[in-house]
This record gives structure tokens, C-alpha cells and sequence, in this order.
């Protein structure tokens, strides 16, 4: 078996059998390329079927001297999984990763912007420009319904149920969910939609996606990377500032203020619970106040 037969049938099953987005798809992908690009370098002929465990070992100590622990981790854990897929289609016996140890790493905690600082970032926005108004619609959506970036950039038009006060989300594995939308972005998503979007010639396929480039056509993630770190930038805010941190500040401020973590687990598509959890982190004087409350003995 050939190394590139071997990622594309690996390519396939993530994409197929266990339903991941493309990008994820590509996060695993890169794992394996990098060992092949080990291999490449080092003069190493060997099969995905024949490559032994002290390559394996020589390919992680070579890794470990230019990225940190968790990309480390990140790293065997996409081996690990590559190796066991080739154990399950009978290709192998047994996995060469399975004696490497993992980088202890500490968990990596979200950063998160408080209320003001999140109205600091939207009120840089320049409203005079055309994508303003896209811009601040986005923003509002991204805070207010706690969304991944790529389930913000594919939504669509027929997601939108604002009558009924929610928006469906499909999420990670095609999973869709529906999240609960206020008003106030609900006016801020018209505004968008029928004043600045309807002006725009839509390229062919893209009549139904809400959010647009100037082009007609979906925006990127990296699109919407560049536009929240500009203005986090130019609202002088010295934190690491990405779509995610919206995302991290909806749970946050919910759970703040009184939301239960099973409500938070639903809103945000996350399929265990203890993935919400770490959210419980960040407002310790939430949790004592919590006790002091509602605990018979307080």
C-alpha cells in the first residue's frame, strides 16, 4: 500500500464514515503529511503497513525540537488515529504509535471578552462603509448565538426562523441543531439582508448564504479572522481576539448569569458535556455565589 492511497482511503472514512467537516478533515491530513515529509527527508522507504515504531519515535523527537507540547500532542494523537483506521480496514496488526507517550499539557482555557470590551469591538465598526453593516451583523450573530466560524459562514437565508425566535445551525458531522436568536440581531441580520446584501451581484450558488464578500460569494474563516482582529486592534484590546472568543464569551456570560451547562451544551452543539465544563473555570465568584444561594447549608 502506498502512502498517498493510504491518506485519501483515510480521507475518505473521516469525511464519510465518521462525518467530519473538511477542515478537520485537513487538520488530520497534516499530521500524516509531515511524517511523509520526514521520511522524504531522511531517505526512509517505508509502508504505512511495514513503518515500525522506532520510526515512528524518530519522527516525534525530531517534531518535539520546533513545536511546543500541546502541537505535540496534537501531532500522535493524528497518527494515533491514522494507524488505528489502517487496523480496522485489516491492514495492520497493530498500532506503532501505541507505545509514545503524550505531552502532559495543562488545558488550554478560552479567552473570553467581558460585556463592555465585546461592545468596545463592535463599535468599531465603520458603518458608512458598505460592509459595515454585514460586518456588525456578523459580530451580533457570533455573540448572541454562540456560533462555531464556519457554521456563521455557511448559514443560510432558509436557516433564518425568526418568527419562531431561532436559527437552525449545522454543525460539526452535519449535525443541525437550533439556537435561539434575540431581536436585537434578528434586526441587525434584516437590516444586512435587505438593504446591503440585495444589492450585491450573488455569483451562482451562493443565493441562499447570508453572509457575503463584496464578490457575491461566501466568506472565508480567515475572512472573518482578519475583520474581528482588526477590530479588536483598533478597540485597543491587548487579548488574543478571534471568532472563537465570542463564542467562548456566549457560554460565559450565560453560565454567569444563571444558565445550566446542560442549556449551554445544547446552544453550542457540543456532543459531551465535558466539553461545556470548561467554561466553569472562569467565574469562580459565579460558582460561591451559586453555593451561597441554593445549598441548604449555606
Amino acid at each position: 500500500m502506498k502512502w498517498q492511497d493510504a491518506l485519501h482511503d483515510y480521507q475518505l472514512y473521516l469525511k464519510i464514515e465518521r462525518g467530519l467537516s473538511l477542515n478537520s478533515v485537513e487538520n488530520y491530513s497534516r499530521d500524516i503529511k509531515k511524517l511523509l515529509l520526514f521520511l522524504e527527508d531522511n531517505d526512509i522507504k517505508v509502508s504505512p503497513i511495514s513503518i515500525s515504531d522506532e520510526i515512528i519515535q524518530q519522527f516525534i523527537y525530531q517534531v518535539s525540537k520546533s513545536v511546543n507540547a500541546r502541537s505535540q500532542s496534537r501531532i500522535i494523537s493524528g497518527l494515533r488515529s491514522f494507524f488505528d483506521y489502517l487496523i480496522f480496514e485489516n491492514y495492520r496488526k497493530d498500532n506503532p504509535t501505541s507505545l509514545l507517550e503524550t505531552p502532559k499539557i495543562g488545558r488550554k482555557l478560552p479567552d473570553t471578552l467581558a460585556i463592555n470590551e465585546i461592545d468596545m469591538v463592535i463599535n468599531q465598526i465603520d458603518l458608512s462603509h458598505p460592509q459595515g453593516e454585514r460586518n456588525r451583523a456578523i459580530l451580533e450573530t457570533l455573540y448572541s448565538c454562540g456560533l462555531r466560524v464556519t457554521e456563521l459562514i455557511t448559514l443560510q437565508i432558509s436557516d433564518l426562523f425568526f418568527e419562531e425566535g431561532f436559527i437552525r445551525v449545522i454543525g460539526k458531522g452535519d449535525k443541525q441543531r437550533f439556537v435561539p436568536i434575540n431581536v436585537e440581531t434578528q434586526k441587525y441580520i434584516i437590516l444586512y439582508k435587505d438593504h446591503i446584501r440585495n444589492h450585491i451581484t450573488i455569483q451562482k450558488g451562493f443565493e441562499d448564504t447570508l453572509f457575503l464578500n463584496r464578490r457575491g460569494k461566501q466568506l472565508t474563516r480567515n475572512m472573518v479572522f482578519i475583520i474581528i482582529k482588526d477590530l479588536a486592534e483598533k478597540a485597543g484590546i491587548k487579548k488574543k481576539v478571534s471568532p472563537h472568543t465570542f463564542r467562548h464569551s456566549f457560554a460565559t456570560h450565560l453560565l454567569e448569569n444563571g444558565a445550566d451547562l446542560r442549556s449551554i451544551q445544547q446552544m453550542m452543539g457540543h456532543e459531551s458535556i465535558t466539553t461545556t465544563e470548561i467554561y466553569m473555570h472562569l467565574d469562580k465568584r459565579f460558582l460561591k455565589e451559586v453555593v451561597e444561594k441554593y445549598h441548604p447549608r449555606k
